[in-house]
């Protein structure tokens, strides 16, 4: 295996008139490995894909994909990636094999060689036997499917997959999530974004964290849950609005964090067993009753809550 990242990226930058979408954001990508950007909608992640596979320019800051540089090799650096988009790019009016062919024979696919690797990627993506009606009448998560296969049917080196299961249903999902395993298998190196922390948590070699255009923290999931590892997460509801409580808890023994959000509170305490009498006895003085209490292991969630003080959402 080369010692060369397969993607590096330094420094970038992207801004959108006042919005500064990308803000100084460096990362690499080892060969043969599954790297994630997780992070909410709005955190920079479709940007930087955009930048990586050369559909847009980056304001400053460099990005090399198998060596080549984004800004000086863009046709070797398309040649080397399938990609995934966010959006659904497929005709509507063609079958899934019509639209493998069309897509196939941009990439310089002809013949029985194509055929055959539409056969191939039809059953990687579990289309075989839907692969002659029109994609109009595809579900969501089909689309999705065939949005996938279109981006292997050139056999890529690099694989870049931007929020591929969103908006589809759990069987459709799985089925994308076991394509992703299966193809880091036969040795791909696969970029995904998402804002799921549980696909994150069961793909990733490793994850950066994204918000607001930065990456807050990078590492394999057990890297990441190490930050705040010495901190136990209790979620807890109130009958009354929580800003009853929140100042009086966060001066409390042992409460490292307290982060309100929607009405549930979460605090990240250095031990439950002495945070909590505190926070019942804090709670009865401000004349609020605690409705229910969970104690959970430190997970990506408490990652994202302890490095920006609110939940991993939409």
């Amino acid at each position: 295996m080369s010692t060369q990242p397969a993607i590096l990226v330094r420094d970038l930058h992207k801004r959108y008139g006042d919005i500064h979408a990308v803000q100084g954001i460096t990362f690499s990508v080892q060969e043969g490995e599954i790297y994630s950007l997780l992070g909410p909608n709005g955190a920079g992640k479709s940007t930087t894909i955009s930048m990586i596979s050369c559909l847009q320019e980056p304001d400053a800051g460099e990005v090399l994909v198998l060596g080549h540089s984004t800004a000086r090799e863009p046709q070797q650096v398309k040649a080397a990636l399938g990609v995934v988009p966010q959006d659904i790019a497929i005709y509507p009016d063609l079958s899934a094999r019509e639209n493998m062919s069309f897509w196939g024979k941009m990439y310089g696919l002809r013949g029985k060689a194509l055929d055959r690797r539409i056969d191939e990627v039809l059953e990687t993506i579990g289309l075989t036997d839907r692969q002659r009606g029109a994609t109009s009448k595809f579900s969501g998560g089909m689309k999705r499917r065939l949005n996938v296969g279109i981006a292997l049917l050139h056999r890529p080196r690099l694989i870049i997959m931007d929020e591929p299961t969103v908006g589809i249903d759990p069987q459709s999902r799985r089925s994308i999530l076991d394509s992703v395993l299966e193809l880091r298998r036969a040795g791909a190196t696969i970029l995904y974004t998402t804002h799921y922390m549980e696909e994150a948590q069961e793909l990733s070699d490793r994850i950066a964290i994204m918000d607001h255009g930065r990456i807050l923290a990078e590492g394999t999931h057990d890297d990441l849950v190490r930050l705040v590892g010495e901190l136990d997460r209790i979620d807890l509801t109130v009958d009354a609005p929580p800003d009853r409580v929140v100042p009086t808890w966060r001066g409390l023994p042992d409460v490292a964090e307290v982060i309100s959000e929607d009405g549930q509170l979460t605090v990240l305490a250095r031990d439950s067993n002495v945070a909590l009498p505190h926070l019942f006895e804090a709670s009865n003085r401000a004349g609020v009753r605690i409705g229910s209490v969970a104690i959970r292991e430190p997970n990506l969630e408490t990652v994202f809550l302890h490095l920006t003080g609110r939940a991993l959402r939409d």
